[in-house]
């Protein structure tokens, strides 16, 4: 933790010469009091120096010490610190590479740029170089002369070394044994050159346009350790072998426990690809086919939530495995609302077809042109099954299935969780908490592709560069991940997840914020008056730290660096980081 005290003259003896007239700054790191010198002024007129110490203890500045200096660029640079600091006080630079260089240093450039401002290559490099920087990035890596072609030829460089990076990163947050937490998405292209894009499944609702899917591993903190780019018509669980190779071969891993939705971990991959491998275990969820066939054949009695809302249960058609079973009474009555809402939305759509069939003029006809019109309806609502539609030669009549809309209902917020894991090494509550811990993955990906690093939409049209982009993102990530950790007492994270258990009435209820947590909500400060921040002001006020570069109109006297004084919050902000200007 720094503090900086003040900054003063001192004249230093020269033997047979005059004195060295020094400018400095005193401050205490730690428990030792420091000096660093700003700039020589032994060149100053010896009024030039008296008017210049009487300002710093205070005094009032003459007319003649104001025309004597000229602030000729001012560079922020308070964010560049911080996040620059954290990323090599948590070894990444070395990580990268141990040994510095040109290709290091521009890569630690782009991950530091992806999240101050993210833009392409080519507006990072004009960020970068000292005719039209916009930070004090550059100079602090020496890249003032950095070109676009530069940082391509450094993320070529990058992906030669992702296998060690991630190996090492998995050393570091991953253990034998460890929860390790999987999960896919997608990110649309801009172009149609690169042949990882392909049509598929979009996320982005951006059908018309090429995508990729990547998968991303994380630790059960959420904290990101490796990802995997695939073609963009690759399906969910095909994703999953390149990653289990991955954890066993690459990282070593004997045992791990493998955390992944309904939608990863199907029946088939557990079957063919978790199941053979010794070590190998997982933790997801059945899918609502699966739940009603635990129901049908008795193996799930609904009695079970009568007095509780967790539950685990057997059966023959999973042996060896448990099952944890969940009922979530404010998810029932949100599913309840939304399927109530699309009923409803669908049988407005349908009213007007019947209008259009009994019109007098240009009525709708014919069972082809009829079924055409409905199932348009039936599939933008994906509520199909509910409805018993007949269609004729002239008109159509439909009615909800009652029965089937109640057997849907009676499941409403029961969700059923698989694991292989012993009750042994993990009990039936601390199941459900791992499986609900796919949640950092998922906030993973919303700064991923929207609110911090946006990933998305990808320009490159080289594969290896599209990987390559994709990594960098998650190095960006990684290194926000441990800021937001640090930084949480000042941002509207909540940074007391002991009280916000507490709130809690059972691990399947919905989580709730801490009572500290709230308070920053409602007051926006924090309970020692600071106030609140989220990641991305955070950086914003402390880009209001610049270094200004000045210039003495003394002839022959040397230029210098003066870098803003921090706010109480921002000094706040970089202790909790524990980095230094």
């Amino acid at each position: 933790m720094v503090y900086f005290v003040f900054m003063y003259i001192e004249r230093v003896p020269n033997r047979n010469s005059p004195p060295a007239i020094l400018l400095r700054e005193s401050f205490r790191e730690g428990g030792t009091v420091r000096k660093r010198t700003l700039a020589n002024l032994s060149k100053w007129p010896s009024e030039l120096v008296e008017g210049l110490q009487t300002l710093l203890h205070g005094g009032i500045a003459v007319a003649q010490l104001h025309d004597a200096f000229d602030i000729v660029r001012s560079r922020p640079h308070g964010h560049v610190a911080a996040v620059l600091g954290t990323l090599r006080r948590r070894g990444l630079e070395r990580l990268i590479d141990p040994n510095p260089s040109p290709q290091r240093n521009l890569v630690v450039a782009m991950i530091v740029a992806r999240l101050l401002d993210p833009q392409s290559k080519l507006a990072t490099a004009r960020g970068l170089n000292a005719d039209t920087l916009s930070h004090t990035l550059g100079e602090q890596l020496g890249l003032q002369a950095a070109t676009a072609d530069d940082l391509y030829a450094a993320m070529d460089w990058l992906l030669e070394r992702q296998p060690q990076i991630e190996k090492q990163l998995a050393a570091l947050h991953l253990a034998a044994g460890a929860l390790v937490l999987c999960d896919v998405t997608s990110t649309y292209f801009e172009g149609h050159a690169c042949p990882l894009a392909d049509f598929g499944h979009s996320r982005d609702g951006k059908r018309d346009q090429l995508q990729i899917v990547f998968g991303l591993l994380c630790n059960q903190a959420g904290c990101p350790v490796a990802v995997e780019v695939f073609e963009g018509n690759t399906a969910d669980p095909m994703t999953l072998a390149p990653q289990i190779q991955k954890l066993r071969q690459r990282f070593g891993l004997t045992r791990v426990v493998l955390v992944g939705d309904r939608g990863l971990l199907t029946e088939a991959r557990i079957r063919d690809e978790l199941k053979p491998v010794e070590g190998l275990e997982w933790i997801t969820a059945l899918r609502a086919s699966a739940v009603k066939q635990l129901v049908s054949t008795g193996a799930l009695q609904l009695s079970l939530f009568d007095q509780r809302d967790l539950a685990q249960i057997t059966s023959p058609d999973y042996p060896g495995e448990r099952l944890v079973v969940c009922k979530n009474p404010l998810l029932a009555v949100e599913r309840a609302r939304k399927r109530e809402a699309l009923l409803q939305a669908t049988e407005r759509e349908l009213d007007q077809i019947v209008a259009a069939t009994q019109r007098a003029k240009r009525r709708l006809q014919g069972p082809d042109k009829i079924g055409l019109r409905v199932g348009r309806v039936l599939q933008r609502f994906k509520v199909a099954k509910h409805f018993i539609v007949t269609i004729s030669d002239d008109g159509f009549t439909y009615r909800r299935d009652e029965e089937r809309i109640a057997q849907e209902a009676a499941l409403d917020g029961v969700y059923v969780i698989r694991t292989s894991v012993a009750e042994a090494a993990l009990d039936a509550q601390d199941t459900v908490r791992a499986y609900k811990a796919l949640s950092g993955v998922e906030r993973a990906f919303r700064s991923y592709k929207t609110v911090d690093l946006r990933v998305r939409p990808i320009y490159h049209y080289l594969a290896d560069r599209v990987k390559a982009h994709v990594f960098l993102c998650m190095l960006a990530y990684y290194v926000e991940w441990h800021m937001r950790q640090a930084l949480a007492p000042i941002l509207f994270d909540d940074d007391d997840k002991a009280g916000a258990d507490v709130q809690r009435a059972s691990v399947v209820a919905p989580a709730q914020p801490s009572a500290k947590a709230r308070r920053k909500a409602s007051r926006q400060r924090t309970d020692e008056g600071e106030p609140v921040h989220s990641f991305q002001t955070v950086l914003t006020d402390l880009a209001t730290i610049v270094k200004n570069r000045i210039e003495p109109r003394i002839a022959g006297a040397a230029s210098f660096d003066q870098t803003t004084r921090p706010t109480p919050l921002q000094q706040r902000a970089l202790d909790l980081l524990q980095v230094r200007l």
